[in-house]
């Protein structure tokens, strides 16, 4: 357990926001609506539209810290954040929060918040479950862990990207929850194309499925996106094969690092590899299916 130290500057105070990929451009967007911010991005064009928006633009990452007393920080592993973060002098986390929002490890994220709390600064953990709709529409569901006086401060800002909130407890509580949500997320996307790669090969009409599957017990918001994905084989992403793969790995290193079995992560591990290998890595989760189809027909 790390213990933050209490630092609440004014909810005014200018906002900084690390990483705009896919998931993090959506959340900085909905974050300025509430906000001043100052956003960074390794590939400067990202920062563009946020910049068009009002957004200031940091020439650095260090810069942000400069800038703002809270620092959101949404980069795609954790070796990006640990180079992204290192680049960012020990003294700039003094009296600064960093909210950690990248899926990590809960290993990599604890060691992270020491170094953070050792340089007089305090750190939140803020994973989300959800993909890019659901990160445009400012409605993820976001875990927190962290002092219990510093979640005050950060979750009204966090609330601006979220459609819930939930406190896991200290850090990397908010992280090992995110890994088990993702447990029963991955399997169940790939029970999914698993269904419709068997109805395929027995001549089920995959519409048929998907108007099965929609109306029962078992539907969901994600189950009723995925089954649209399967039966018009758009694999436009919203959570890509090679991130779902690093979701995978991370749950199933966690596992495995404990003495916990992990067989459905395990095969699911195997299916996103072999998607990524199949030149799928960029499309949605739901490509998975390739992966099923190579395994019947030997072929893609």
């Amino acid at each position: 357990m790390v213990t933050a130290r209490r630092l609440v500057p004014d909810v005014g105070d200018r906002v900084g926001f690390l990483g705009l990929g896919r998931m993090g451009s959506a959340m900085a967007a909905n974050l300025l609506r509430r906000t001043p911010l100052v956003v960074w991005n390794r590939t400067r064009s990202a920062c563009d539209l946020l910049g068009a928006a009002g957004a200031a633009v940091a020439p650095a990452a260090a810069d942000a810290f400069a800038d703002a007393e809270v620092v959101f920080v949404m980069l795609s592993d954790e070796d990006a954040v640990e180079s992204v973060l290192g680049s960012v002098g020990a003294d700039r986390f003094r009296d600064r929060i960093v909210v950690l929002m990248s899926t990590v490890s809960p290993a990599f994220s604890e060691r992270l918040a020491s170094r953070i709390v050792e340089c007089g600064g305090a750190y939140v953990e803020a994973p989300v479950s959800g993909s890019r709709q659901p990160a445009l529409d400012g409605t993820l569901l976001s875990m927190t862990a962290g002092d219990e006086e510093t979640l005050d401060r950060v979750e009204p800002l966090i609330r601006s990207m979220s459609s819930a909130v939930v406190r896991c407890g200290p850090v990397p509580s908010a992280l090992t929850t995110k890994l088990a949500v993702n447990a029963v997320l991955i399997p169940l996307v790939t029970a999914l194309a698993e269904a419709f790669h068997f109805a395929e090969e027995n001549g089920v009409d995959p519409g048929v499925l998907r108007q099965v599957l929609d109306a029962g017990p078992m539907s969901s918001v994600v189950s009723r996106a995925k089954t649209a994905k399967l039966v018009d084989a758009d694999w436009t992403p919203h959570a890509a094969i090679f991130d779902v793969l690093k979701n995978s790995t991370l749950v199933q290193e966690h596992a495995h690092r404990n003495g916990i079995v992990s067989p459905l992560i395990d095969v699911c591990t195997e299916l996103y590899a072999e998607a990524t290998a199949l030149g799928r890595a960029e499309q949605d989760m739901a490509a998975v299916i390739h992966s099923l189809r190579h395994r019947t027909w030997g072929r893609v």
